[in-house]
């Protein structure tokens, strides 16, 4: 189980498209994902899970990975996020 810290910089926080890009993202990978925020852990593969937790812009959440693939998993997600999900053309990260 690998589990890293993450400040969402984004301006809209992880709602609506970018959590979608997020949940596809996780979606991808063998490993369990979850997202801690404020006590509360979901299924990071759950697009209601994900937007239940109302995470806004400067937020600190964890990730935790855990399985076959945990550590690429990590990393992507992480990457995801530096790069604000796509929205400042910072990654080729839209939704299908």
């Amino acid at each position: 189980m690998l589990k890293k810290e993450v400040i969402i910089k984004n301006k809209t926080g992880l709602h609506a498209r970018p959590a979608a890009v997020f949940v596809e993202a996780a979606d991808r990978f063998e490993s369990d994902v979850e997202i801690i925020f404020d006590g509360i852990a979901v299924n990071a593969k759950s697009i209601i899970g994900v937007l239940s937790l109302g995470i806004g812009k400067g937020d600190q959440i964890t990730l935790v990975t855990e399985g076959s693939d945990e550590k690429e998993a990590l990393e992507y997600l992480i990457e995801i996020i530096e790069n604000s999900f796509g929205e400042n053309g910072g990654g080729e990260y839209d939704t299908l």
